[in-house]
């Protein structure tokens, strides 16, 4: 049985196809015998054979080879093949010199002629050169790799427009007539250009239009925009003629004001690098602390704040805010060959103060030179790291599906913050929740994660540099940001994580409370805070008190002329150097309710202006307020020794002090919740957290975490006032050398006149120890007692708002005073003293040998003022040599509230 194994239509189609074959192979003899050629081609003969089966062979080979080099190309190191280009460049150079320039003869030399000067011309004399150029900044400026196109799309614009006049100056010659003539010319690229032009506008419109090519083409190679022009020819004409730069109106660096927390304008454009002024000063480093730096380098401006973009990415290109525009791509390898080219941030000299200060008719007293501080070393935009963390962090968002990628980072002196976009529909939770993957990945514990990034829809990934920065004090000071404003007040804070330099105005803060563990940079912060000062203001501008219970931190300033006491180490003394800010702050309040003025600083503009006069009769001469800046190195101390009294004192400075120019800076190493109170916090506003050894430490202090993942060594987390969220800085460093060379600058100048009622006790100096804290109550419960003669303890409860236990024990200490008698059952206690002895008995209690009625003298008040003989004051300014006489709180009215006193003693109760 046969089976069918052709389809009907095939089948069909078969035979017609037999019967259209059948009918061509009838048609004739022609027909018949193409058919059989076609069906049948003749073979070719060996040697044929052989010949193409070796060319195709050696085609294939060398296809192969291409192939294969290109494919190794791609795998090798970028910056060695940026180095092979030019080393392609520099041999074509020396070929084509070979012939233009020494006439080389020969079959090799006639084809290099055609080639150069077939395609520009004569130009092609020029031609060595430019390759020449083009080579050597490949080799020597690895880091512009990103402005070659542009070089190269301004360098094509000039020659092809330069080749286009040469061609129209030679008479139009065609390479139709003859070749040689438009070899001689402006070769094929001035007659495909020239031409055209010549043809459709005439030579008289072909020339202007070639010309504004050529200009475009210079422009786009300099990068220079037509607005700048005039500045450009103006400096090349300084150039030319011997004169220095111009003196141009520096742009404003990427920083952020510490007070005000606005963003920060783009950083200045690129400058060419300039000569190293010939007076710079050398300090010599014979002190231990000056490891940090060695030599201060003269190195080229460079742009400040910049965000890298990552290459190919789309979403990666918008700049950040208050950055300056996007940084190069450089490679890894590359990267680490361009370290000796890395510029350092921009920074101008201090400029001379036009209004120099008299302090004395025969003194007049000079700032401090900014070549005092040395500059840093520079910063650095890109490292090979840096490409290594990108690809390790793209790895971890593969691995864990998360869509989202590296847009781009930014490299602060200590951290990188490396920026993630979210893909649609991607939560911010899936980013955070893989911190420790993170930090697996990258090998670092100290990752920190900001989601997102204020001002930026992207979520931040601070990793620590491998190779971190040292922020100089002197490169913050000479910063535009620091120069755009001369208030005494301000002082150099450090750089932020994007590379920009951080200032703060302590007169806006207004008070400032410094914590961190030992070694995290508190105690630098402290003295760069202090040459801060010395470096910006006069002794009659800022004036100091400074507080160093350790003994050794500050004794560095003692005998500058900013002192208004000497250098307090007796926490004793501290807590009554306090009360004596209180009473200047209460003091400097006096004048302006007096005069009508809200502000200090509107005050001292009165005085300055003649328009603050004293009262008539008065000897008193009015001068202008100083700011008081008062320094507490270590308030643990202090709040061990006498908590009430100290936190009593700071937290009136604090709520006031204010509007009277008074600042107070807290440095702690412990903070507990015992140290910085809430009082203390909630009047404090702002803040500076260096590392903490605890999450709970970083929540007292800033009141919520991140100062525990700090990694030490001047990195801390800067909350200014009105600031939402803390941003995190590298606190600048000041060598010990540096410090000594800037005292012993301001001391030559001026001696210290100090006030000796600052640390000079007031009322109270030997109070009995079972006394305690309760002197005030005391005194208010004898005088209670005393003005009425009537011994209760159910009245001290209720006159004075105490509880039981407390009036018992007022009472029990009178009776050991013998002020009152013993208890008598329900009857009230007999009152030992009359009314005549209570000035000696007060004095008593308060520790005080009796010296006459101090009721002699009533304030304007009608209030009793208890006069205390001070020591005598040695005045820096009149202001200062009329003393300050000491307040003691008034004791608690003694009002009736209608209850009745003969009721029954609640010591009764007791037994007693």
């Amino acid at each position: 049985m046969a089976t069918r194994t052709t389809s009907p239509g095939r089948s069909a189609s078969t035979a017609r196809g037999s019967k259209a074959r059948g009918s061509r192979s009838g048609a004739g003899p022609r027909g018949g015998g193409r058919s059989t050629r076609q069906s049948r081609p003749q073979r070719r003969s060996l040697p044929v054979r052989m010949a193409r089966g070796l060319w195709m062979g050696g085609a294939h080979l060398v296809g192969g080879t291409a192939r294969s080099v290109g494919s190794g190309a791609k795998d090798l190191d970028p910056a060695l093949r940026r180095d092979g280009l030019a080393f392609l460049l520099l041999g074509l150079a020396i070929v084509i010199a070979l012939r233009e320039w020494f006439g080389l003869s020969g079959i090799a030399g006639d084809v290099i002629h055609h080639v150069a000067a077939g395609v520009v011309g004569v130009l092609g004399v020029l031609m060595p050169l430019a390759l020449v150029a083009m080579a050597v900044r490949l080799m020597r400026h690895p880091e512009r790799a990103q402005a070659n196109a542009r070089v190269s799309i301004g360098l094509l614009a000039v020659t092809a427009a330069v080749c286009g006049l040469i061609h129209i100056g030679s008479g139009l010659p065609s390479p139709r007539t003859s070749f040689a003539a438009v070899e001689s010319a402006g070769g094929l690229l001035g007659w495909l250009l020239g031409a055209p032009l010549t043809l459709l506008l005439s030579e008289w419109g072909a020339v202007p239009i070639l010309v504004l090519l050529a200009l475009f083409g210079l422009l786009v190679v300099t990068a220079t925009p037509v607005a700048a022009v005039p500045q450009k020819l103006g400096s090349a004409g300084n150039w030319l003629l011997g004169r220095g730069p111009a003196e141009t109106a520096e742009e404003p660096t990427a920083e952020l004001v510490a007070a005000d927390g606005t963003h920060r304008p783009p950083a200045p454009r690129r400058r060419k690098k300039q000569r190293a002024t010939d007076g710079e000063a050398v300090v010599p480093g014979e002190y231990a602390a000056d490891e940090a730096f060695t030599a201060a380098a003269e190195l080229e401006p460079a742009d400040e704040a910049a965000t890298t973009a990552m290459p190919g990415k789309g979403r990666g290109r918008r700049r950040t805010a208050g950055t300056a525009a996007t940084a190069p791509t450089a490679d890894s390898a590359g990267a680490d060959k361009a370290k000796d080219e890395l510029t350092a941030p921009p920074t101008s000299p201090l400029p001379a103060r036009a209004e120099q200060l008299e302090l004395a008719p025969d003194v007049i007293y000079t700032l401090p030179s900014d070549e005092v501080l040395t500059k840093g070393a520079p910063h650095k935009v890109r490292s090979a790291a840096n490409d290594r963390v990108v690809e390790s962090l793209t790895t971890v968002l593969t691995e864990f599906s998360v869509d989202a990628k590296v847009t781009g980072f930014s490299r602060g002196p200590t951290v990188t913050r490396y920026e993630l976009e979210l893909g649609p529909g991607v939560k911010v939770e899936r980013i955070t929740a893989l911190s420790k993957n993170i930090a697996y990945a990258v090998a670092s514990a100290d990752v920190r994660i900001l989601s997102p990034i204020p001002g930026k829809s992207a979520i931040g990934v601070e990793i620590p540099n491998a190779d971190r920065e040292t922020v100089s004090l002197g490169d913050v000071l000479r910063s535009s940001v620091a120069r755009r404003t001369e208030h005494p007040l301000v002082v150099g804070v450090g750089k932020d994580v994007e590379g920009g330099y951080v200032v703060a105005n302590l007169a806006k803060m207004p008070h400032l409370l410094v914590a961190g563990a030992t070694g995290a940079g508190k105690s630098s912060f402290v003295n760069s805070m202090i040459t801060s000062i010395m470096m910006r203001s006069t002794p009659e501008e800022v004036r100091m008190v400074l507080v160093d219970p350790k003994r050794v931190e500050l004794t560095i300033y003692e005998g500058i002329p900013h002192l208004i006491t000497p250098i307090i180490t007796n926490p004793k003394k501290a807590a009554e150097a306090l009360e004596w800010v209180v009473r200047e702050m209460d003091a400097r309040y006096d004048d302006l309710s007096a005069f009508g003025f809200k502000h200090i600083d509107d005050f001292n503009a009165g005085v300055r202006a003649g328009k603050v006069k004293p009262l008539p009769g008065s000897e008193r001469t009015i001068s202008p307020y100083p700011y008081l800046l008062v320094i507490v190195d270590e308030l643990a101390d202090l709040m061990m020794v006498a908590p009430r009294d100290v936190e009593a004192s700071i937290q009136r400075i604090t709520q006031l002090a204010r509007a009277a120019g008074i600042h107070l800076v807290l440095a702690t190493q412990r903070p507990s919740v015992d140290v910085v109170t809430g009082l203390i916090k909630a009047n404090v506003p702002s803040r500076l957290a260096f590392a903490t050894s605890s999450l709970a430490d970083s929540r007292v202090v800033l009141d919520q975490p991140g100062a525990e993942k700090l990694i030490g060594q001047g990195d801390a987390l800067f909350l200014p006032m009105g600031s939402a969220k803390p941003m995190r800085v590298q606190g600048a460093w000041v060598t010990e050398s540096e410090i000594h060379a800037v005292v012993d600058h301001v001391k030559a100048q001026l001696q210290p006149t100090y006030r000796e009622d600052v640390i000079a006790p007031v009322a109270k100096k030997q109070v009995d120890e079972d006394i305690g804290d309760d002197l005030d109550l005391l005194l208010q419960a004898a005088e209670l007692v005393v003005t009425t003669q009537f011994g209760s303890t159910s009245m001290l409860q209720r006159k004075l708002r105490v509880g039981f236990a407390k009036a018992g024990r007022l009472m029990d200490l009178l009776e050991s005073r013998e002020i009152v008698g013993p208890s008598e059952g329900s009857k009230a206690r007999d009152v030992l003293v009359q009314p005549d002895d209570l000035p000696a008995t007060l004095a008593m209690l308060r520790g005080e040998a009796p010296a006459g009625d101090p009721y002699d003298q009533d304030d304007d008040d009608g209030e009793p003022v208890y006069d205390v003989e001070a020591e005598p004051v040695a005045a820096v300014e009149d202001r200062y040599a009329d003393g300050v006489e000491g307040h003691l709180p008034p004791a608690a009215a003694t009002f009736d509230d209608g209850a009745d006193d003969s009721d029954e003693d609640a010591w009764e109760l007791t037994g007693r």
